[in-house]
């Protein structure tokens, strides 16, 4: 694409219904924040939505197939918002095509979609990006150059709790009743988790080894609108005790349930010559959207409140938050598709957390301490 370096990457959106969507509530009003990017496509399910759809972007064409609008010719990026059993799809589609592709986590149903996916899409040599929004936060990349400039010197420990929820609990929204059929891959593990992790591994680097409780401990949830009661096939909570490459420890709980948790999430990092405390500025958000507060309590004593310095943020009108980050993700494959480089997380990353959470999940069934796969 370098013959359209300085003109806008035209965006076609897989998922973009204007009406309670993931893309509507967090694509669409970042794009309308980026002027390196314009909406030339959107794809729905059915004609009527997808034309209002196309209305309420401003799209020149509307498809029901993602297909056809991956084929399109004033289509340049292609991105999966649809629910995540649908992902898979819309990715082959785009490379089918040739198209640069950014997917929403998880990146594919299982590990092996994903090692797939990413294989096609190394080979198809296109730009491929997956929306692990931990990686665009400000104050998680403050905190990780703090931690890769020797301030609290080496890491020995990281302790993490983190909300779950809405997943988890023994009632749960008619809109995410779906979620409970184990062969949707949408559930705790594959999303809460997931974004933990992307947001841990990114911050202080990689587990090389995991044991692991996860634990389904409702066989039922009711559904909150109707009161029905359905089978529950997914797990609600997570613990998981590991070995980070660089020698440190680590301990991470994300909880289940339906409601919000009032503290978000809680991180502990110990070092040699310090200690990181952190916790979120807004209640109850999840630490791969929040803003952070960051407190160093040095080795003689000191506690020192840290700001994340202006530097880190994007000259965006955007509140902390899911759309903020989502907005990264597109800038930072904006600057991949420019530089002619991989996007940052890619397909690559994206399969790594995949293979964390296999490994998470054979600790838990069979007890026993598990290497993590490296690529």
């Amino acid at each position: 694409m370098s013959d359209r370096s300085t003109a806008p990457i035209r965006v076609g959106i897989v998922g973009a219904s204007p009406n309670g969507s993931w893309a509507a509530a967090t694509h669409l009003p970042a794009l309308a924040q980026l002027p390196e990017f314009r909406i030339t496509a959107v794809a729905t399910t059915n004609a009527a939505s997808a034309a209002a759809a196309a209305a309420h972007t401003g799209a020149r064409h509307a498809f029901t197939d993602a297909a056809e609008l991956a084929a399109h010719p004033q289509v340049d990026l292609v991105v999966a918002t649809v629910k995540s059993p649908g992902h898979a799809a819309v990715v082959r589609a785009a490379l089918a095509a040739g198209k640069h592709i950014m997917c929403e986590w998880p990146m594919g149903a299982d590990t092996a979609e994903a090692a797939e996916l990413a294989a096609a899409a190394v080979s198809a040599g296109v730009v491929h990006s997956v929306v692990l929004q931990g990686h665009h936060s400000p104050s998680v990349n403050f905190v990780r150059d703090l931690l890769a400039a020797g301030r609290i010197g080496a890491v020995a420990a990281v302790t993490l709790v983190a909300a779950g929820d809405p997943f988890g609990g023994n009632v749960i929204h008619d809109n995410l009743a779906w979620t409970l059929d184990s062969t949707k891959g949408t559930n705790l593990l594959t999303i809460m988790a997931g974004h933990v992790f992307g947001t841990l591994e990114h911050l202080v680097g990689t587990f090389a080894e995991v044991s692991a409780v996860l634990a389904t401990l409702h066989d039922k949830v009711t559904v909150l609108e109707t009161g029905q009661v359905i089978t529950n096939q997914q797990p609600g909570q997570l613990a998981v005790a590991g070995r980070l490459t660089g020698g440190a420890v680590a301990a991470v709980t994300v909880h289940g349930g339906h409601a919000d948790a009032p503290d978000g999430f809680h991180i502990h990092i110990r070092g040699t010559e310090g200690t990181l405390t952190i916790t979120p500025v807004q209640p109850a958000m999840f630490l791969h959207w929040a803003d952070w507060h960051v407190r160093l309590h040095d080795n003689r004593g000191v506690v020192s409140e840290l700001q994340v310095p202006d530097e880190y943020r994007p000259p965006l009108t955007l509140p902390a938050g899911p759309i903020a980050h989502v907005a990264g993700n597109y800038r930072e494959t904006a600057a991949a598709i420019a530089e002619g480089r991989p996007a940052r997380p890619d397909f690559i990353t994206g399969l790594r957390q995949r293979r964390l959470l296999d490994a998470i999940v054979r600790a838990s069934e069979t007890g026993v301490r598990q290497q993590v796969s490296t690529l």
